[in-house]
This record gives structure tokens, sequence and C-alpha cells, in this order.
């Protein structure tokens, strides 16, 4: 492989907030090494979303990058109401009430957002809240609108603070009528990923899909990201895996409705069935935290973000640490330096145990395989497909190949969604004339760009008639002259 460009393969999520907002900061994360941004929308208002997302727009048209904006839904979240003072100091075996009518609430009386609270939980069921800092548990409910708890440590109940029941049988929808709001927003200003939070099973999934594809134009269409953040979502995983387009670990949650210790398998379970389905995954949380604080991350944050590159993540996430920590660009920076010196690392590539699926795209399986096969036997400097579904693009990552990975496509949509694709550059192509003339013009663009140089092995998938649109059906092994 000598003079072959080496290409960064595990991609970065940037969450947006006030800390990173301005175009200014927006174009110096990118070029740090974001490749998507993510759109919280348990924060933030329409309008200030939609600047992010026109900034975005307008970086891409001006910069021709392909940087992809991901909509990230609140669903079904639980928070403890307005708390006089807005703390509450608790000591550990007090007794506490709390209400799912706020009217009714007096006293030290605690107001809960979850209407079904009183009808859901049971006694000796947990509760923990501010992201486990404080734990509760269960001694009483009337089913209707009041549950006595005891806590079981001390502690301080703040203000708006986050409540998790990982012993519950929740009853709320996956998606919350302020979802829907966010949903038709996002669809309006065509982003590429949409994220479901606390998904249960893959009917939340299969709703979601129904919802996006009776709102938007089929061109335009987001796809879904399964986030797995409920123990019920873990029983149901090979069925959401197959109806999601993408999975993201989502341990700040997750971390909290399972045991802790379990986490760390839970996640390399998650990464191994994802990569045999083909399916991207997203690690996330807390994964750089204290760089929201502090310019260098913790030993133990660094090998963190190493083991999930060596896991096998497609993408790896920053929440707080750019959305409202001191250092946005630097985190970025930081995290890519850490992705770089890892991906030497031989073990996370060529992953080839894969099963064919059923028709002609078990022909296009066995292609993509072998293409990735003979890129690993002949030292190829890159791997050279064309797509319009992005199936192809799915099916060579998949094996993880150490080559550079170049998919060409007219689908510009498909173009920005990619760029959450493990090890994928994408770029825009629509002069389909004929397979050969294609490949000449592809392998010319890559050459003028610097991305192969004369003698590089480079292996082309395409498919053959090429203007029927087939799935691809031809690899070639050509050497760049």
């Amino acid at each position: 492989m000598k003079n072959q460009i080496i290409i960064d393969k595990t991609k970065i999520i940037a969450t947006i907030g006030p800390a990173s907002c301005s175009k200014e900061t927006i174009i110096e994360m990118i070029k740090a090494g974001a490749d998507v941004f993510r759109l919280n929308f348990s924060h933030g208002t329409h309008e200030e979303h939609l600047k992010v997302i026109e900034t975005i727009q307008e970086i891409n048209r001006e910069n021709n990058t392909h940087i992809a904006l991901l909509a990230d839904l609140q669903g079904p979240k639980i928070r403890l109401g307005k708390i006089e003072n807005d703390e509450q100091p608790i000591k550990e075996d007090e007794i506490l009430t709390f209400r799912t009518d706020e009217s009714s609430c007096t006293g030290n009386d605690i107001f809960i957002t979850y209407s079904n609270f009183a009808k859901d939980v049971k006694a000796g069921e947990l509760i923990q809240v501010d992201d486990g800092k404080i734990l509760l548990e269960v001694v009483d409910s009337d089913y209707n609108n009041t549950v006595t708890v005891k806590a079981k440590t001390d502690g301080v109940l703040k203000s708006k603070k986050g409540v998790n029941l990982p012993n519950t049988k929740i009853s709320l929808p996956c998606l919350t009528p302020k979802d829907l709001i966010d949903l038709k927003f996002a669809l309006k200003h065509h982003v590429h990923w949409v994220a479901l939070s606390f998904v249960r099973s893959a009917s939340d999934i299969i709703e979601l899909r129904h919802i996006i594809r009776e709102n938007s134009k089929f061109e335009f269409a987001p796809s879904i990201i399964a986030k797995i953040e409920k123990p019920e979502a873990l029983e149901d995983i090979d069925n959401i895996i197959s109806k999601a387009d993408a999975i993201m670990v989502a341990r700040g949650d997750l971390g909290i409705e399972i045991p802790l210790q379990k986490l760390p398998l839970t996640q390399k379970m998650l990464v191994k069935k994802c990569l045999s389905k083909s399916t991207p995954i997203i690690i996330a949380t807390q994964m750089m935290e204290g760089m929201i604080d502090n310019y260098n991350p913790t030993r133990a944050e660094v090998n963190d973000v190493a083991n999930s590159v060596m896991d096998g993540a497609d993408a790896l996430m920053l929440s707080g640490e750019t959305s409202v920590g001191k250092y946005p660009v630097q985190v970025i920076k930081t995290m890519q330096k850490v992705i770089h010196e890892v991906e030497v690392f031989e073990d996370i590539y060529h992953k080839h145990d894969f099963t064919l699926s059923d028709g002609i795209r078990g022909l296009s399986d066995a292609v993509i395989h072998s293409s990735c096969r003979l890129a690993q036997k002949s030292e190829a400097s890159a791997i050279v497909g064309m797509t319009y579904s992005g199936y192809s693009a799915l099916k060579i990552i998949s094996h993880r190949p150490k080559s550079n990975i170049f998919i060409f496509t007219e689908n510009e949509h498909l173009l920005k969604k990619m760029n959450l694709f493990w090890g994928v550059r994408g770029f825009f192509f629509n002069k389909f004339i004929s397979t050969d003339h294609s490949m000449e013009e592809i392998l010319y663009q890559l050459q003028k760009d610097d991305y192969v140089q004369k003698d590089d092995k480079v292996v082309l998938l395409s498919s053959t008639p090429l203007l029927k649109n087939a799935k691809t059906n031809m690899l070639k092994l050509a050497i760049v002259e």
C-alpha cells in the first residue's frame, strides 16, 4: 500500500448548543473532524435549530462538503417538576410524596411529569433521579395521583431533573406530542437522520417509519436511529436492529436502567450484532465528559474512546462536550487524534463473517464480500463503489476493509447520510454513460484530487448494465495509470 493516503474510518457526531452554534465554530469543528451534527430536541427552540440547519447547509454549499444533520427526538423523558428554591435536601429513609397532578401538590410534595406514574409503579420498585445520583424506592401508590417513596440515599432533589424507572413497565407512547411537532419540523427541513429515544420494541421503529413515509418525499426521507436506553429494547434487540437504519448505544440512560457492570459487555454485544447485520452503530454519552470544563480528557476517557473504536463502532458521539463545554473544537481534535492512533490496530479490520441476503441481494452480497477479500489480498489502496440506495456502502463497511472506501452517487441526500458510515468518503457523480466510462471518470477524479496515486491498486464495484440501476454484480481490480 505504498503512497496510500490514510483516511480515518470512525466518524464523529457533535451536538450543537450554545457553545458551538456560530458559523465560525462549526467550520472549525468540521476542520477538526466532525462528520455529523446533532440537533438535540430536548433543548433549544425551533428557531435556534433552524439557524443551525441553515448554517450547515450554507457551509456544505460553500465548501462542497457533505456534513449530515441528525435530529434527536426527546422521547418520553420523565422529569421532576419545579421544586421550591430549585432543590430539596433529603436523607436516607426519609419518606417523600410524588404527585402527578401539580395542582394537588402541597408543602414538600414533588410533582412528576409522568401522568401514569401512580398507575404503573408497584411497591418495591426503584426510582433513580438525576442520572442515578438519587435512589428511591416505591412504598405505596393510590393508583391515581399519589405515590409514596422512601429515600435509599442522602442527596439533593433538584428541579427538572430526569427520572428513570428501571423496574417499571411504563405505558408512555414512544412518540410524545412534542416529538411529533419536532419531527414535522425536522422533516420539513430535510434532516438526514432521526434518532428515536427510549425505543422499547421494533414496533416503535415501524410507527416512526410510517409517519416519515406519510410526511416526506422518498428522496428526502431521513434514516432512523434507534436509541438503546431501556431493558425492554435489549429483549427485542434483533428485531430492532432489523427495522432500524442505525443503532445508538445511549449509555447515559442505559447505564441507569441496567446494572452499570453490565454496560461494557452490552456495548460489545450490540456492536457485534450490528456488524453482522450491516447496521451502523453509534457509541454515545460521556465519551469525553471531563472536557466540558477541562482542556484535556482523563486517561479513562481516552481509553473509553479507544475501546469503542476497537469494538467496531461506526461513530462516536459528543454531547455536552460540544454543546455547552468550554472547548468544543479542542474536544473533537482530541477525539480525532485518539481515533487516528487506534486505527493502526490490525484487529479492527477484515471482518469477513457474513450471511447472504435472499434473492438478487444475495448475489450483490457475494460480489461485495469478494471485493473486500480481494482488496485485502492485493493490498489495494481503495475500494470504489457506485450506489443510489446506499446498500453497497453498508455491505462494504460491514467487512471493515483496511482500504479506503470511496462511494459515488447522484443522490445528494444519501451523500450526506453516508457521512455517518464508517470509513466512507462520498462523492457526487452523475455521468452514467457506461460502466467502463464511469469507472474511468471516477478514477480520474480520485487521482486528480490525490485520493489515489499512479500504480495504486483499486477494487472497483459496479452494476452492468449500468443504466438499468441494477444491483452490484461486477468487480474489477485496476491499477491507476
